[in-house]
């Protein structure tokens, strides 16, 4: 019984710095993408959004959708690899078109 416990508390401290881990990976994207975000957000008050600025946005929405998907999908993160590359190309592809033909 003592030893289920050591292992409950070893897998309980391994998700806990796995998710400290992503906490702060997603603070030090944030923090690199945020002099992008300045300019996007500027082009915000022009009348439109051009492809480039549809582009950068649809771009940090789908990065942040997909590490949402790989922290998710478990153990099959290696063997669902081309099917991520294959969603997150055409879901880049639909979201910028959509984004400049929208805004």
């Amino acid at each position: 019984m003592a030893d289920n416990d050591a292992q409950d508390r070893r897998a309980a401290r391994v998700t806990g710095i796995a998710l400290l881990v992503l906490v702060l990976v997603v603070i030090g994207v944030a923090a690199l993408f945020l002099p992008a975000l300045g300019d996007f957000v500027n082009t915000g008050l022009n009348p439109g959004v051009d492809l480039k600025g549809a582009a950068l946005a649809s771009f940090i929405v789908t990065v942040i959708l997909f590490v949402v998907f790989a922290a998710v999908s478990g153990d099959g993160l290696i063997g669902e690899l081309q099917f991520m590359l294959a969603g997150f190309f055409s879901f880049f592809a639909i979201l910028t078109f959509l984004i400049a033909w929208i805004f």
